[in-house]
């Protein structure tokens, strides 16, 4: 079972779905995928478990709702809209722009159900962590709850620790492997303490593993590893290669996004070539969500619109 009663706010349903490879079949290696697919529109994969406690925190201590961070493309920002209109409660985003653009079809989305954007400069952006910066927001926004950016805080974490990923359908997996950018994710499958887990940084940060260390809650967990050689260009940049290979991945049924999970199981397959992860190895690897973030890829011509329909599925249908 995926959650205890105790905290389903949101219908919820796992799919596992078995990626396939030239590489992974020459190394024996089998290569489980694990989504999550919520019946609310705009919150999927880590973003139903980041933010479960959150959501419970604000209905049962009587929060107005809540106030968080995110860039203009956010699928954090596009989830915390979602879930509060569909919970009752109200929300406000401190967006990382110089000027709201309400044709940005995130920024629609989240205008749509309600959020409040506020536009953010780089400079006040980068005090979203600063307790003192906190406290304004927090004396500023009476009544609401402040939320991460990303989700990733310890309750972000203790919601992600309710997915049993490592019970694959074909058995218990040796590895389980995340995208990682903020860190809440991947601190939240260590603390499971159920397997060897791997996150495949997606961002340039030298402080990702830091802000991992922050959110484990026991002083020993399973081996765990935070890789960095993915990263390419940066944050939302990738390669006609990537492009390619996600292209490939919706062949089989699979559909990613270049940003996060296209990305790193990218990554997966370069380390299982590579002899970095062992042959014959099981692999669980939780797809993130986040496909709502080929409509900004799209909107700012960074795919093109064949590839909008490939890789979001909607071509198969």
């Amino acid at each position: 079972m995926l959650y205890s009663s105790e905290i389903q706010l949101l219908s919820v349903q796992p799919h596992w779905q078995a990626v396939t490879h030239p590489v992974l079949a020459a190394n024996a290696v089998q290569l489980w995928l694990c989504g999550l697919q919520s019946t609310v529109a705009g919150v999927s994969g880590n973003k139903i478990l980041k933010l479960n406690y959150p959501l419970q925190s604000a209905l049962q201590q009587g929060y107005a709702g809540i106030v968080t961070f995110g860039g203009a493309f956010s699928n954090h920002l596009c989830a915390v809209a979602a879930s509060c209109q569909q919970l009752g409660l109200r929300s406000i985003a401190y967006v990382r722009t110089e000027q709201l653009d309400l044709n940005n079809p995130t920024l629609a989305f989240c205008h749509a159900r309600g959020m409040q954007l506020i536009a953010t400069d780089r400079q006040h952006y980068r005090l979203r962590h600063q307790p003192d910066y906190l406290l304004q927001l927090q004396q500023r926004h009476p009544g609401f709850l402040l939320v991460p950016e990303g989700g990733s805080s310890a309750d972000g974490a203790r919601g992600v620790t309710q997915l049993a990923l490592e019970q694959t359908p074909a058995g218990k997996a040796d590895l389980l492997i995340t995208a990682t950018a903020s860190g809440g994710t991947l601190a939240g499958l260590i603390n499971r303490r159920q397997s060897a887990v791997l996150g495949i940084a997606v961002v340039k940060d030298a402080s990702l593993s830091a802000k991992v260390q922050q959110l484990l809650t026991a002083p020993q967990t399973p081996p765990w590893q935070l890789n960095t050689d993915f990263c390419g260009a940066g944050y939302a940049r990738f390669s006609p290669a990537l492009l390619q290979f996600c292209r490939e991945l919706a062949s089989q049924g699979i559909y990613t996004e270049p940003v996060y999970t296209g990305k790193a199981l990218a990554g997966v397959i370069e380390l299982v070539r590579a002899g970095r992860i062992v042959a014959g190895s099981r692999l669980s690897f939780f797809h993130t969500g986040g496909l709502q973030g080929l409509d900004g890829l799209l909107y700012r011509r960074l795919i093109t619109a064949a590839d909008h329909a490939l890789l979001s599925g909607s071509a198969a249908g």
